[in-house]
């Protein structure tokens, strides 16, 4: 199996920055894409940011210029640099990655951690 752990959340002013790290371990042959989503109380999860392997990029609109997704290949991590913070930026935040997983049969899943929360005050 894979596991993702999530780490970096916590409570900061409006206009401050946080950095989220996420960490992929387990039966991993590969990782093709990492991204970062986030859910409030009674909103579907939507997706914040999103790197390929080869390092390209995109980002939801309201987070652009403000959010920077990275990631170490050679570590299994992703991360989230964000600057900048609004209070509307409140939310936990979700790590995924879509594994190529080792094993007898190869094949191709996505995994989930279990969420960090960012708390932006005013």
């Amino acid at each position: 199996q894979v596991q993702l752990v999530e780490s970096g959340g916590g409570l900061v002013q409006a206009g401050g920055s946080l950095r989220l790290s996420c960490a992929a371990s387990g039966s991993i042959f590969s990782i093709n894409a990492m991204g970062w989503y986030r859910q409030t109380p009674g909103k579907q999860r939507e997706l914040v940011a999103h790197i390929t392997s080869g390092g390209s990029t995109n980002y939801e609109d309201s987070v652009k210029g403000r959010f920077t997704i990275s990631r170490d290949n050679a570590k299994n991590t992703v991360f989230l640099q964000m600057n900048s913070l609004k209070p509307e930026d409140t939310a936990v935040y979700y790590c995924h990655a879509d594994v190529t997983v080792r094993g007898v049969w190869s094949h191709s899943a996505g995994y989930w951690g279990q969420g960090t929360q960012v708390t932006v005050s005013s």
